[in-house]
């Protein structure tokens, strides 16, 4: 598909150097800058599969959530844990300390100064690319989003636009900020059809030393009430 691409750039650009006024306003020189932009993308997505495609990682993160209708922002932070396929863990230590875990089955949502536990499914909370969902499957942004190329605010970072291809009462759009350098996810900004926006900047991202499978398994402590979560 790459080869294709360039190939149908090469051709594009030697029609115009040909003959510039058969790219001079009209659909020819357009067609010719969404090749580029496709090859662009599909470059990015690739760097992303491939950085992503190991044996998992960890990273800092803070969180802002903002309800558009309330005008009311509430942040937090913590580390989480990455492993392919469908693995994750979210570490919540300020303001107050909560797990999310999913072995990409089930799903953990513990709150141990509640004594707190809340049990459901993986698709429920993360399914389909969901909030950050994508970062422990990298596939999910091929199979769930269109994706377009969104404007580069800094020189070292690129915008890439997720639109979700089914229609999600809980998602609209995903901006994924991606490191030029390293390919790292950064920082990603999702909204909801409603305006809300959460926002989640990743710092300290290691691929060194991947968490163990055991991570993403939740024992309940003796004494914790169990809540099933709705489907």
């Amino acid at each position: 598909m790459k080869y294709k691409t360039e190939l149908l750039l090469i051709f594009f650009l030697m029609i115009c150097h040909v003959q510039p006024a058969l790219c001079k306003d009209n659909s020819l020189a357009s067609t010719a800058v969404d090749v580029e932009k496709r090859k662009k993308i599909d470059e990015i997505i690739d760097c992303l599969e491939k950085r992503y495609g190991g044996a998992g990682f960890s990273a800092l993160f803070f969180q802002a959530s903002t309800l558009r209708a309330m005008k009311i922002t509430d942040t937090a932070n913590g580390r989480a844990f990455f492993k392919s396929p469908g693995m994750m863990r979210w570490e919540y230590l300020h303001p107050d300390r909560q797990q999310i875990i999913t072995d990409g089955v089930k799903l953990w949502i513990y709150r141990p100064d509640d004594r707190q536990v809340t049990i459901g499914e993986f698709p429920s909370f993360f399914g389909d690319g969901k909030g950050a969902g994508f970062l422990s499957d990298m596939g999910l942004i091929r199979k769930k989003f269109l994706v377009s190329l969104g404007d580069d605010l800094v020189d070292s970072e690129t915008m890439l636009k997720l639109w979700p291809k089914e229609k999600d009462i809980e998602l609209s759009v995903i901006y994924l900020f991606v490191s030029r350098e390293t390919c790292d996810v950064i920082r990603l900004v999702t909204y909801n059809p409603y305006g809300d926006e959460t926002r989640i900047e990743f710092t300290d991202i290691k691929f060194t030393d991947p968490p163990s499978d055991d991570s993403f398994y939740f024992n309940i402590p003796p004494g914790t009430d169990v809540i099933e979560l709705d489907r």
